[in-house]
Formats: C-alpha cells, structure tokens, sequence
C-alpha cells in the first residue's frame, strides 16, 4: 500500500504537467543562449496582446511608471542573485524599448487599415502576467548563462540562438528585427 505522501507527490507532478505551457520545440537547442533567446522572443510577441488591449482602451503604448517599476524589480532581483544589476537593466530596457516599437508597428498597422484591427482583445493583466512569468525566466537564463554572455564567443552564440529561434517561432521580418534590438546588449563588452 502505498503512503499519502507518494500519491500526494504523484498528483502534485500530474497537476504540474498539465498547468504548464508547451513551447513549440526549438530547431537546434545547441546553442546555450537559446532557451535565454526563446524566452525573449515570446516575451516580444505578447506585445501584440498588449497592443490589442490598449488600442480597445485607447490607452497610450508607453507607461513610464510601470516600465521604472519593472526594472527597478528586475535590478533588484538580479542583485539578490549577485548579478550585475546595471546590466540586467540595460538587457530589459532594450526589451521594452523593442515591445514598445512592437506595439507602435501594431498601432500604426491598425490606423491604416481599421478593418485589420483586432475585434476583441485579451485583458490586459493576464497579459502582463505572461510578461512577468518571461522576465523571470529571462532572469534565470541570465544567471545560469552569465559565463557564455561574457565570453569571446558570445556574438556568434547569439546569432545563431537568434537564427534558430526566428526560424522555430516563425517570426516575421519585422519581428526577427525587433528581436535583434530586443537582445542587442546580451553580450558583455
């Protein structure tokens, strides 16, 4: 017979593999920056949920205080994790400044073509919940690949976990380029 605790634990892992999301799989996971690339790509393509949403709102694209409150949360993380916590601002600011021009490339989409924009949108929290749930494993990634984003080879790292993500999450031209910028500092000077 077996104890509570093992069918306890057994549930737990069921609940736990059904509530997760499954990523599609990457192309060529070899790359140790990757998993940090990916992480940020699906960060970047919630921006149109969020542009939907403002656009339903009438709400402005760029929101100083909630930008500020993000990065002052996410330096202070990284420094509880002894990371270089000016470095992990200028990681997030480059993703921000790169949704925001998402979202832009969205509005401006929309204004010239009203019948191309979305008829309903998703709410706005949840949508900023998915965003949280990515800086922290952007965060992760971070830490766990500190030594490749401050080695020699870092660049070419990069382009190819670029590369092979763009290729994967099948993102369009103005998206791999919003990537680009999105990830532009990941490689230490």
């Amino acid at each position: 017979m077996r104890s509570v605790s093992t069918y306890a634990r057994a549930l737990t892992l069921a609940i736990g593999a059904v509530a997760l999301p499954v990523a599609p799989p990457m192309a060529h996971a070899d790359s140790t920056l990757t998993e940090l690339v990916d992480a940020a790509a699906q960060r970047l393509q919630v921006a149109d949920d969020v542009a939907a949403s403002k656009w339903h709102a009438g709400a402005a694209i760029e929101d100083p205080a909630r930008v500020e409150q993000q990065l002052t949360g996410l330096a202070t993380a990284a420094a509880a994790e002894h990371l270089d916590a000016d470095y992990v601002r200028q990681v997030f600011t480059d993703q921000i400044d790169a949704t925001e021009s998402a979202e832009h490339y969205r509005f401006a989409q929309w204004k010239l073509d009203p019948a191309a924009a979305p008829a309903g949108a998703p709410d706005l929290a949840a949508s900023r919940a998915r965003i949280d749930g990515f800086n922290r494993v952007m965060l992760t990634q971070i830490g766990l690949r500190w030594q490749q984003l401050h080695a020699p080879d870092c660049g070419a790292q990069l382009d190819e976990a670029t590369r092979d993500v763009s290729i994967a999450r099948q993102l369009d031209p103005f998206y791999r380029q919003a990537l680009t910028a999105a990830t532009r500092d990941y490689c230490a000077r």
